[in-house]
């Protein structure tokens, strides 16, 4: 049996298809696997804000077109990429085994965010970021940055930024750990819903396919991801809206953090809960309540348009 991976063209994706793809040959080495290679909308549209263009959906629908048109069998995604929704016939059949969560400061001059002077630019396309920057250091100034890994650190050292922030999972899979200057904590910054963390996506129903996945899937990475992103889609907050969650399992007790915040930086809502692991996403939906009670209702409509 031959296994077909659509996967986006960028050096993180195929390095992620090919980690995918070296588990399930160690675990099935009787099958093959073969990689198909696509450009997504996100990899050509890149002089415009993700937020105004559709948000990091347009990374992963040409590869789940892909799927349900029986081009490829499964697809493989970065977690913090995937859409709280998925189309009808297609399903997260396995959360690998997840990585570093935090982000982490890159620069060539300075080691860490507070050496920052006074109007110092720093670069990073994610609003969650730059709401939480905005906050904490309100004299940054903050530029869109997109692109590949390779881009972006190519136009830092084109000397285009004073600093810019990347996922550090990303750069450990690259080998380029040796670029970074501080790992952010996860109090000063919190990640994105699923970060770190790899995933399947396959057909719902095929069922010979998820069981040939469901060895690489991590029930650790899943309940703690489960919850993140039910919480995500209990604040349906778009790409538009500036979310974080983080989640940990200690003792089988899920420990729950979320944000919401205005992009400016001016009004941020947090909040965190604990609850058993066998009720991840209840936890998820939650603590979403709770967030929208205390006034994420309100950020969400504001930055929504409404």
């Amino acid at each position: 049996m031959n296994i077909r991976i659509a996967t986006r063209k960028s050096p993180l994706a195929l390095w992620q298809a090919n980690f995918v793809k070296q588990q399930i040959l160690t675990n099935h080495p009787n099958l093959t696997v073969e990689l198909i290679p696509m450009v997504t909308k996100g990899d050509v549209l890149l002089d415009s804000p993700l937020s105004k263009i559709g948000g990091k959906g347009l990374f992963v629908k040409q590869l789940e077109q892909a799927i349900l048109n029986n081009e490829a069998d499964i697809a493989v995604h970065s977690i913090k990429d995937i859409p709280a929704e998925f189309p009808e016939g297609l399903t997260l059949a396995t959360i690998c085994k997840r990585d570093d969560v935090r982000d982490s400061f890159i620069s060539n001059k300075y080691s860490n965010i507070d050496e920052l002077p006074n109007g110092a630019i720093i670069g990073t396309s994610s609003l969650r970021r730059q709401c939480q920057l905005r906050a904490k250091y309100p004299h940054l100034q903050i530029k869109d940055l997109r692109g590949n890994v390779g881009t972006r650190l190519a136009k830092l050292d084109n000397k285009q930024y004073d600093a810019i922030i990347l996922a550090s999972a990303g750069l450990k899979r690259l080998a380029l750990e040796d670029r970074i200057k501080q790992y952010i904590d996860t109090d000063l910054i919190l990640p994105a819903v699923g970060q770190g963390a790899i995933g399947i996506e396959t057909r719902s129903d095929d069922k010979q396919i998820l069981e040939i996945l469901s060895v690489l899937d991590d029930k650790h990475s899943r309940v703690c991801i489960e919850a993140e992103r039910a919480m995500n889609k209990a604040l349906q907050g778009g790409c538009q809206v500036p979310i974080a969650s983080y989640s940990q399992l200690n003792n089988n007790i899920l420990s729950l953090q979320g944000l919401v915040g205005r992009i400016d930086g001016s009004r941020i809502i947090k909040g965190t809960l604990e609850g058993s692991i066998t009720e991840a996403k209840k936890l998820g939906q939650e603590l979403a309540k709770r967030l929208l009670d205390q006034g994420a209702k309100a950020i969400l409509k504001e930055l929504n348009g409404g």
